[in-house]
């Protein structure tokens, strides 16, 4: 059999189906935790921006400073362990949350930033240990399509979570959606008692000398800055968010303000990043990923780097929903090559931990660099700040495929 053979084998072997039951309620629980992200944003809305903002803010600072904390507990105890704890009692505020609203009783502010901080918490040790799943439930040979499979189911719950969301508010109120959310946890739940990874065990046996968490939280900071390939791929992460992510969220709506476009066409252009990422992650997940993973995400950053020029020099609609387009499919090409590299370059004794620094490096990347570009737009104009962030995500591409680790990967 030759090796091209071989490869096309590898890359149409089904998924494990542990895999893929538990994706399939891991999707259910994030578009249940999108359209009740809705519901919290809409009600606090009706406080004005400053309550609005501070709801998002509860939820953003206790996941930022408790998710390295996060890591190191999925590692020491299990990861399913952690996301079980974690579920009920995300199944046990939501539904206090529904009860609490029912019957058409307004929110109070206070009940609305309370669920938020809790929510924030709860993904501060969630978030690291299911990312780490999918190293857990599926071989090394068919880590890249399972990755790109959960990048495409988690791109269709954004887009259809908002839409929900509102359905749901307007059927039931906050009391609806936060109801919903709840049966997503309870399936969730049934789910994870179900599926046992085969490579779910805590870390190693602890030394007669307990270490504390903390300091297993920074042996896998220092674990990942000492490993090339890891503080390589890290520091391209860190690009990435704050050169790409806020280019469609962020940048897309001001340049449709502008140019004087309706709030219509601007969802044009965030449907079409979506498509793209949509696209990329469906085709490697049925075809499989490049063979060099690392030129792969380097690739996917000139890509999007191509496709940002094109959005902020765009004279019109059409023109913008190309270049968002084609940022979605280099989005998707980065995000679906550089996973693979972060999670199997981790060792199986800090999987987590790996996983909670990603996580931490791309929210504070993104929260600083989307301060920094909003002032930069109110004082120039959207379309600098757009054209600095091609130049910043293409110069990170070259960088990477002037980087032997990367580009040997």
């Amino acid at each position: 059999m030759t090796t091209a053979t071989s490869a096309g084998t590898a890359r149409r072997t089904a998924l494990p189906r542990p895999y893929l039951l538990w994706l399939a309620g891991a999707q259910a629980g994030l578009l249940g935790d999108a359209a009740l992200s809705f519901a919290l944003g809409w009600a606090a809305s009706g406080y004005g921006g400053g309550a609005a903002g501070l709801v998002l803010t509860a939820v953003t600072v206790p996941r930022t400073v408790l998710v390295l904390l996060g890591g190191a507990v999925a590692d020491r105890f299990g990861a399913r362990r952690v996301m079980l704890v974690g579920d009920a009692v995300m199944l046990v505020v939501t539904a206090a949350l529904a009860l609490a609203v029912a019957g058409g009783r307004g929110a109070p502010l206070w009940l609305l930033v309370g669920a938020a901080v809790v929510t924030g918490a709860v993904d501060a040790f969630h978030l690291p240990a299911s990312g780490s799943m999918p190293r857990r439930l599926v071989p090394a040979d068919r880590l890249p399509r399972a990755l790109a499979l959960r990048q495409a189911g988690g791109q269709c719950a954004v887009l259809l979570g908002a839409p929900l969301g509102g359905l749901l508010v307007a059927g039931g109120g906050l009391a609806g959606a936060a109801a919903a959310d709840a049966v997503s946890f309870a399936v969730v739940l049934l789910v994870l008692l179900r599926v046992r990874p085969d490579r779910e065990g805590p870390g190693p046996a602890p030394a007669a000398a307990p270490v504390g968490l903390l300091r297993e939280a920074g042996a896998g900071v220092r674990l990942a800055l000492g490993d090339p390939l890891l503080r390589a791929a890290l520091l391209l992460t860190g690009a990435a968010a704050g050169a790409l992510l806020p280019v469609v969220s962020l940048l897309g709506p001001l340049l449709a303000r502008a140019h004087g476009w309706a709030a219509g066409t601007a969802g044009l252009v965030t449907a079409g990043q979506a498509a793209g990422v949509l696209a990329v992650a469906a085709a490697v997940a049925w075809r499989g990923g490049l063979p060099r993973p690392g030129v792969g995400a380097a690739a996917g950053l000139c890509t999007a780097s191509a496709g940002t020029v094109l959005l902020a020099l765009s004279g019109g609609p059409g023109a913008a929903v190309v270049g968002s387009t084609v940022v979605g499919l280099g989005s998707g090409l980065f995000a679906c090559h550089l996973g693979p590299l972060v999670l199997g370059g981790a060792p199986n004794s800090h999987l987590s931990r790996v996983q909670a620094l990603l996580t931490l490096v791309q929210s504070l990347a993104l929260v600083l660099s989307t301060g920094l570009l909003g002032t930069a737009a109110d004082a120039t104009g959207a379309v600098p700040p757009a054209l600095l962030c091609a130049l910043a995500t293409g110069a990170a591409g070259l960088a990477a495929l002037a980087t032997p680790v990367l580009r040997r990967a």
